[in-house]
């Protein structure tokens, strides 16, 4: 029996598509459909990753006679066979929501801890426990170590995100309805239990107010609980977001070149899709980058008006107030066009 002939059965046996079994392998269509054709043939790598997928031995599968298997439990749940996540794409998931959440909770805490220190120099309302330059010095290292802290979380797993992303541009959806509502029941609990953290800060803030206390415990304590609240609604809502793989398949398409979609191991129709959404992510920028550059122009502009009158400076009144005002508005004007660009896009492609 020919290897062609075990790989057509294997993959008949899975109601496996080409397209899926060269996502699995890390190949294109076209591999796939050679070896089939007998064209060419797989190397030792993509034969062990075969195994794998169809739980055979090497001798078997190159030699063997595998079409006379009989059905396994396995086998017979066809439909769900290639419906795993063989990449470790879970586990970076979960792992990413953790440090991002753990970072920003690390610098809302360095905030909280650097009101403390400056709350101990401050001796108008009451006697100050440390001088105020000792007590700023402190303050402004406390902030530098929570956010070094939280950056140490937020990069490294970021860029390790991303690079998972350009070695698997796309990915087919393995969870179940059950997993996906287990999570979302999970996202529920921890976005109440971060808004009951904020709000019980809000309240202490409250009780606390107009006291000697307000400053030294109300504050920091408020940003405290905003952290861990926070911490719980992030975590969250990542968790909840790792199940939508249709988000991360478009999140691919922005972050990578067309040369990478088109090189990559993606099914035909969805590598159509990514090059489409592609170009209208760079027509988008270019549009976005030209506003921001107006905006930043006129606002120039403003912050010149009086040294071209020789008039009076003044940052608190007349129109120099208004200089940051183009850009916020430039914002805005980026996000209806990436709106409606998107929205044109996605029909054009529906027709």
């Amino acid at each position: 029996m020919s290897f062609r002939d075990n790989l057509l059965h294997l993959r008949s046996a899975h109601n496996m598509t080409q397209e899926q079994l060269a996502m699995l392998l890390g190949v294109s269509r076209q591999s796939v459909a050679k070896w089939e054709s007998e064209r060419s043939y797989p190397e030792m790598d993509k034969l062990l990753k075969m195994c794998d997928v169809f739980s055979c031995t090497l001798d078997d599968l190159v030699q063997g006679d595998l079409t006379d298997r009989p059905q396994t439990p396995d086998s017979t749940t066809s439909s769900s066979t290639w419906h795993k996540d063989l990449f470790g794409y879970d586990d970076l998931m979960r792992l990413f929501a953790a440090r991002i959440a753990n970072g920003v909770m690390a610098i809302i805490l360095g905030v909280a801890i650097m009101v403390v220190f400056f709350s101990l120099g401050d001796s108008t309302e009451h006697a100050a426990y440390l001088s105020e330059n000792l007590a700023s010095c402190v303050a402004l290292l406390t902030l530098f170590i929570g956010i070094t802290i939280g950056l140490a979380f937020i990069i490294p797993i970021s860029m390790s995100r991303s690079s998972f992303m350009k070695a698997h541009p796309y990915l087919e959806n393995f969870y179940t309805q059950a997993e996906i509502d287990q999570t979302r029941k999970a996202f529920t609990l921890q976005l109440l239990g971060g808004i009951f953290c904020i709000f019980l800060g809000i309240c202490i803030l409250i009780a606390l107010a107009d006291t000697s206390l307000e400053e030294l415990v109300g504050l920091p304590v408020l940003l405290a609980l905003i952290a861990i609240g926070v911490r719980f609604i992030v975590h969250g809502g990542l968790m909840l977001g790792r199940t939508n793989l249709d988000l991360y398949n478009e999140t691919a398409a922005e972050i990578l070149e067309a040369h990478e979609i088109s090189h990559a191991s993606i099914p035909p129709e969805q590598k159509k899709q990514m090059l489409s959404q592609n170009r209208t992510n760079k027509k988008i920028g270019a549009i976005c980058g030209c506003i921001m550059l107006i905006s930043t122009v006129v606002a120039l502009c403003i912050l010149s008006i009086p040294y071209l009158e020789g008039g009076k400076v003044s940052y608190t009144s007349g129109p120099l107030a208004l200089f940051w005002l183009p850009w916020p508005i430039g914002g805005i004007l980026c996000a209806i066009v990436s709106i409606l660009m998107k929205g044109f896009s996605h029909e054009d492609e529906s027709l």
